[in-house]
């Protein structure tokens, strides 16, 4: 009974080497459905035979005649797929950050156009307080920079009024 199906599975395995030979001689599309349709084997069969199908993936990838492959792979199919679904949520993202933007453009339209809200001028006068407080930054290290030297200048005055009282008596 072994011996049988020993047979049995090496003519399978004759009957899908002569149908991958003649989808590559024919130029025919190479898909493991077709080959166990034409070789009349079940899938199963193939995909339990792991050389059988390693060979049938290698020609479905092996360039015909013409230059183009006999089929799409699966693999490949799957990258497509990832790439599309990756440039997808990249463009969900970009969409909703123009709508985004897009709607506070439109806002902040409607805000200045109700009356609502600060007067056009505003951007003028905070600008305007952003100079003067920086000026007054910058006066107020001048001040103390003065005041430092103004104490130097009275600390000498005591030193020189002091040596002269002491050279007097």
């Amino acid at each position: 009974m072994a011996e049988g199906k020993r047979a049995d599975s090496a003519r399978r395995r004759e009957r899908v080497l002569k149908a991958l030979d003649a989808a590559l001689r024919g130029g025919e599309d190479i898909t493991v459905s077709g080959l166990a349709r034409a070789a009349r084997v079940d899938r199963t069969f193939l995909y339990r035979h792991r050389d059988l199908l390693e060979r049938i993936h290698a020609a479905a990838r092996t360039p015909t005649e013409d230059g183009r492959t006999a089929a799409v792979s699966r693999a490949s199919l799957q990258t497509d797929l990832a790439n599309a679904l990756a440039r997808n949520t990249r463009l969900a993202v970009r969409v909703q950050v123009l709508e985004r933007r897009l709607s506070e453009a439109l806002g902040q339209g409607v805000w200045e156009e109700s009356g609502l809200g600060a007067p056009t001028d505003i951007d003028q006068l905070q600008r305007r307080i952003t100079f003067l407080e920086q000026h007054v930054a910058e006066l107020e290290g001048q001040l103390e920079e003065r005041t430092d030297e103004l104490e130097a200048a009275r600390a000498a005055n005591r030193e020189l009024t002091r040596s002269l009282n002491l050279s007097i008596t």
